[in-house]
C-alpha cells in the first residue's frame, strides 16, 4: 500500500459570493454546493486520484452524511475498512465562503472526528505495517495523531492544519516531514507574518531548532520552500506553476500534500525538489477548478515534467 491517512473527514457546505463578508456583514451569494472535505480525506483522495493505493483511518457520524461519505471514498478506491461510524455523533461539517477571486473563509465543526483515538492506531496495525507514507493533520485529537506518528516506520507527513499555538514539541519531532503553509508556520513559530522567502527561511530555521526533521512551507503563488536536517544550512525554493485563472483555492494545500505523498511513494529515488515541483503542479490544477475534492486531478490531467526549477535561498 502506498499512502495511509490517519485523520479527518468533513462535509463541506460552500457558498460563493463576489467577495468575502466583513465582520457582522451579510452578503448575497450567487451559488451554493455541498461536497466532501476534511483535510485527511482530501489528502487521501488527492493521492488516490493520481494512482496511489490508499487507506484511511477515520470517524464519521451515524447519519446520512456519514453513509454518503463512506460511499464516496469507496468510489475513489480508498480502503475504508478502518473508518467507523459512531452512534449518536454527527459527521464533521465545514462552512466555507469563497469569493470570486478564489479566496476563502472556513469554519469547521469536527463532530465524530473528535473520537479518533490511540485505540484506532492499534486496531489498524495491519495498515501501519504495510503503508509507505503516512499523512496526519490537526483536525483530530493530537494525542491520537502523536500515537499514529510514533507507530509508523515509513515516511510520515504531518500537516499542522489548523495550526495551534504552542504546538507540542513531540509532534514536531515525530514526523519525517513537517508541512505547513505560511499562516500555519507563522503561528507555530510565533512570527508576525511570513510573506517573503527570507521570512520563510527564518521560520524554517526556527522549526529545525524546535526539533523538526524536515520542513516544507507552502507559499501559495510563490510555490514552496524546504529544508532538511541533514543539510540545515541549505534552503531550497521550488517555484509554483503560474496560474492566471484562479477559480477556487479551497483544498489546494491538501492537493499538494496528497500529491507529495503519491510521488514520494512511487518515486523514492527522485530528489525532493522534483517531488515538490510535481506537487506544485497538482495544486495549480486544483485552483483552476471549483470545489475541494472535485478539483483534484487524475495523473493524466497533470502535465508530467521530469525537471522543475528550484533555487537555493
Amino acid at each position: 500500500m502506498d499512502v495511509l491517512v490517519f485523520g479527518s473527514a468533513i462535509v463541506d457546505f460552500v457558498a460563493y459570493a463576489n467577495r468575502l463578508p466583513k465582520a457582522g456583514e451579510t452578503l448575497h451569494g450567487h451559488k451554493f454546493m455541498t461536497g466532501f472535505g476534511g483535510k485527511g480525506a482530501n489528502q487521501c483522495v488527492a493521492a488516490a486520484r493520481l494512482g496511489a493505493s490508499t487507506a484511511m483511518v477515520a470517524k464519521l457520524g451515524d447519519d446520512t452524511w456519514g453513509n454518503n461519505y463512506l460511499e464516496q471514498l469507496r468510489s475513489e478506491n480508498v480502503n475504508v475498512d478502518f473508518i467507523k461510524q459512531c452512534k449518536n455523533e454527527t459527521t464533521g461539517i465545514a462552512q466555507i465562503c469563497v469569493s470570486d477571486s478564489g479566496e476563502n473563509h472556513i469554519v469547521i465543526v469536527v463532530g465524530a472526528n473528535n473520537l479518533l483515538s490511540r485505540d484506532d492506531v492499534i486496531q489498524a496495525k495491519v495498515l501501519f505495517d504495510r503503508a509507505k507514507v503516512l499523512i496526519c493533520q490537526f483536525e483530530t485529537p493530537l494525542d491520537a495523531t502523536l500515537e499514529a506518528l510514533r507507530a509508523f516506520n515509513g515516511i510520515s507527513i504531518l500537516n499542522t492544519a489548523p495550526a495551534v499555538e504552542d504546538t507540542p514539541v513531540d509532534l514536531i519531532k515525530s514526523a519525517t516531514i513537517l508541512c505547513l503553509n505560511e499562516t500555519e508556520a507563522a503561528i507555530t513559530t510565533g512570527s508576525e507574518q511570513i510573506s517573503t522567502l527570507t521570512q520563510a527561511k527564518v521560520a524554517m530555521e526556527h522549526l529545525l531548532e524546535m526539533g523538526a526533521n524536515n520542513v516544507i512551507i507552502t507559499l501559495g503563488a510563490m510555490g514552496a520552500v524546504y529544508a532538511r536536517r541533514e543539510e540545515p544550512e541549505t534552503f531550497i525554493h521550488v517555484p509554483a506553476v503560474k496560474v492566471n485563472d484562479v477559480v477556487d483555492t479551497t483544498g489546494a494545500g491538501d492537493a499538494f500534500i496528497g500529491a507529495l505523498a503519491y510521488f514520494m511513494a512511487h518515486y523514492p529515488e527522485f530528489p525532493w525538489h522534483q517531488h515538490i515541483g510535481a506537487a506544485n503542479q497538482v495544486a495549480a490544477y486544483s485552483v483552476r477548478h471549483p470545489g475541494t475534492q472535485a478539483s483534484f486531478p487524475k495523473l493524466d490531467q497533470v502535465n508530467k515534467l521530469t525537471e522543475f526549477a528550484w533555487y537555493e535561498i
